[in-house]
């Protein structure tokens, strides 16, 4: 069951974006779930300790600050407890999963600029004896894990394309409050200017001004899949010739059931471009849906494989650096 009471299923749903951008939120979310705002805040806090959200905040979109890579290693099965615990001691490091492949370790990496990326890779090859291969983003077709958590449907929503925005020192302060989300106080985004050193109006301008430019993909409540039913996902990929990945990213990545749809670099042992991800409350229920999904866009006839996700080492917000010259606080 995802949440006893239907206000907390309200929370968790349907605030995943929209979260209000004003001086008392958990006010005006309380308004629209028929609670005070003592009671949304504390509502949302015992979903937090029990593991449901992560936090209410920020989620900035890939490739907007700094760089950041998905990569794999291939792991002895009797090392990986070792090796997954080195890996997710990095702190850039934000999400670490095993998954069912000879690449059976996956995690994101971020990190100020792709030289800084690079060594940090280089950093874990080395003390794990892993090298991990890197498979950056080259094309973004759908990214956005906020779905109905009854259906599974997608939230449908407009995206912004436009090109990214340099980020002054101010932004990067505030970038690095926002790590952990919300703070649980009355005036949250007054807090989070005092440890920014900006005005409340100033923060919320901010963010109203990066979801409008596409910096922020969005702004509330992020939940944890597995703990809220959805226990089964699978990273999907296909070996497509360049000239038909973006056609056939697009018209995957607008079925119903694709959390994640992107194109990526591959490696000389992985020739997958293709990625999709898919959410399901059951292992049979996802492989269904994959099976309509590559009938649907016509997937059948190229290289893939399946890859399900059996233990999750690291899940967190990525913790973004500000780039050489500029101090975050």
């Amino acid at each position: 069951m995802i949440a006893a009471d239907p206000r907390d299923f309200q929370l968790l749903n349907d605030f995943q974006r929209g979260f209000p951008l004003s001086p008392e939120p958990w006010a005006a979310v309380g308004a629209q779930v028929g609670c005070s705002a003592e009671e949304t805040m504390a509502r949302l806090a015992c979903l937090r300790n029990a593991g449901k959200i992560s936090r209410v905040g920020a989620v900035f979109a890939p490739r907007r600050l700094g760089a950041s890579t998905l990569a794999a290693m291939a792991v002895p099965v009797d090392e990986l407890p070792r090796v997954a615990r080195i890996v997710s001691a990095f702190s850039g490091v934000n999400h670490n999963y095993r998954r069912e492949h000879r690449y059976n370790l996956w995690f994101v990496a971020s990190a100020h600029d792709e030289a800084a990326l690079a060594v940090l890779l280089a950093e874990m090859g080395a003390a794990t004896g892993c090298p991990p291969i890197a498979l950056p983003l080259l094309e973004e077709f759908h990214i956005d894990l906020g779905f109905d958590l009854a259906s599974g449907r997608r939230t449908r929503h407009a995206t912004s394309a436009g090109p990214r925005q340099p980020l002054s020192d101010a932004d990067w302060r505030l970038v690095d409050a926002l790590h952990d989300g919300l703070p649980w106080v009355a005036r949250p985004f007054r807090a989070l200017g005092h440890a920014a050193g900006l005005g409340e109006d100033a923060v919320l301008a901010t963010l109203e001004r990066w979801l409008a430019d596409g910096t922020l993909r969005r702004f509330g409540v992020v939940v944890r899949h597995r703990e809220l039913g959805w226990q089964a996902n699978a990273m999907c990929v296909w070996a497509v010739p360049d000239a038909q990945v973006s056609a056939l990213g697009h018209a995957l990545a607008g079925q119903d059931g694709v959390s994640l749809c992107y194109r990526r670099r591959t490696a000389p042992d992985w020739p997958y471009n293709l990625f999709c991800m898919i959410h399901g409350q059951s292992r049979p229920a996802v492989e269904a849906r994959r099976a309509e999904l590559t009938d649907a866009v016509g997937l059948a006839a190229f290289p893939h494989a399946v890859l399900f996700s059996t233990d999750c080492y690291k899940q967190c917000g990525a913790r973004y650096q500000a780039p050489q010259g500029l101090a975050a606080a």
